[in-house]
């Protein structure tokens, strides 16, 4: 493979990305016209079974598919990983019952959970020196534009076409991606070096181990939680804010308007935050976002004038998106490269049982008829955690490297 290919890996896996931020809204985008046209008998209940079942694909995929990109190669995984929850996306539309529109969701998911830590591991090992954290909330903001292009899209789409067409527009960019990747995605060099080295894990099951090896046992812990917490937030207020805001006695184009702030500020808060965490820190950058989130949510259960309130909004996203994203920048600093990708693919697999916690949790809190106030600080609280979490992970200087990573040459770092 040439190795000035690696001007490709940000754009690239920026890309795909972005077609994992796709299916974070494609079904909430689609459901409410499947359920209003009674596709398959689908009922509130079946259609959550639904949603639930491509989230539990997307912890399998992150779990497994994770831990095997440290023994087979990221730029293969991530191939596999794009093509998998490409191909399944697109047979969704193909569908003739629940059950199988189900399964297809599941194992789309499983692609699309095996996407996301192989991406960053191989944006992380190409960055520039002590950009790392840079890096990884720039490959995110592809994240929220594909949620964003998904929800203007559906306006398009659905009235002309259908929902079907939805998922087809979802999978069709593979057929562009698939090929330029294949074509000018490199290796990680520093997973090359391993490879080659007695530092390779001979199992799945030893590098699952490393996890736990060398003093990183509370650390692994501590960022299983974090990254748990975060999701939470970030699922349980994507779901739920307009709801919540319109218990609060806020018009519903307000409450709509507040989501999108939200997402605005989402987007603002990765621009900045993964600058700022090359420069003070990552630990200490991770536990000020989570803090800061924490004040942000608390504030919202205050009723402000429409300027206050729409700034609160825009400073909730701003420190709650950036904070669960720093936690992925944070583990891929914090393991040795032979197991950098499983513990991302963990992290990110034992978050997903956050983002199927927190639309329950929010639901809950609705139904009590308690959401506002108390869910605000409910979701502070949560916030205020994971801060104490990461406060209790070791710095990733703290710990020597088990394997020396090569320094890269000119040609191998990301232009």
């Amino acid at each position: 493979m040439d190795r000035g290919n690696a001007r490709w890996v940000l754009p690239l896996c920026w890309t795909a990305v972005l077609l994992d931020g796709f299916d974070l809204v494609v079904l909430g985008t689609v459901l409410p016209v499947m359920l209003d046209e009674r596709v398959w008998g689908l009922t509130p209940a079946s259609a959550s079974l639904v949603s639930t079942v491509g989230l539990l694909g997307m912890m399998v995929g992150a779990l497994v598919i994770g831990t095997v990109t440290d023994l087979v190669g990221r730029r293969r995984v991530l191939l596999l990983s794009v093509t998998c929850f490409s191909l399944f996306t697109a047979l969704c539309a193909l569908a003739p019952s629940i059950v199988v529109f189900g399964l297809l969701r599941f194992l789309a998911g499983l692609g699309l959970g095996g996407c996301l830590p192989t991406a960053i591991t191989l944006v992380t090992e190409f960055a520039r020196g002590g950009r790392s954290s840079s890096a990884t909330t720039t490959i995110m903001t592809g994240y929220h534009v594909g949620a964003v292009l998904t929800a203007l899209l559906g306006l398009l789409l659905i009235p002309v076409v259908g929902w079907r067409m939805m998922f087809v527009a979802g999978a069709l960019p593979a057929l562009v991606l698939v090929p330029l990747m294949w074509r000018y995605l490199p290796e990680s060099r520093v997973f090359r070096a391993t490879a080659d080295s007695a530092a390779k894990p001979a199992s799945v099951r030893e590098n699952i181990a490393t996890l736990f090896r060398g003093g990183m046992a509370v650390s692994t812990v501590a960022f299983w939680v974090a990254s748990f917490l975060g999701l939470i937030l970030v699922y349980g207020l994507n779901t739920w804010l307009p709801e919540i805001m319109r218990a609060a006695g806020y018009p519903l184009g307000a409450s709509l308007g507040l989501l999108l702030t939200l997402n605005v500020g989402a987007v603002l808060g990765l621009v900045v935050a993964g600058g700022v965490a090359d420069r003070a820190g990552v630990k200490r950058s991770t536990v000020v976002w989570f803090a800061a989130a924490a004040v942000m949510l608390a504030l919202l259960s205050v009723r402000l004038p429409a300027v206050g309130l729409y700034g609160a909004v825009l400073m909730a996203g701003f420190f709650v998106f950036s904070a669960q994203v720093l936690v992925y920048a944070f583990v891929g600093r914090a393991y040795p490269v032979a197991a950098r990708a499983t513990g991302l693919g963990w992290t990110t697999g034992v978050g997903r049982i956050g983002a199927i916690t927190g639309p329950l949790l929010g639901g809950a809190l609705l139904t009590a008829g308690i959401a506002y106030p108390w869910g605000f600080y409910v979701f502070g609280a949560i916030s205020a955690l994971g801060a104490v979490a990461i406060a209790v992970a070791a710095r990733p200087a703290a710990r020597a490297e088990v394997v020396e990573e090569p320094t890269a040459t000119a040609s191998e770092r990301l232009a």
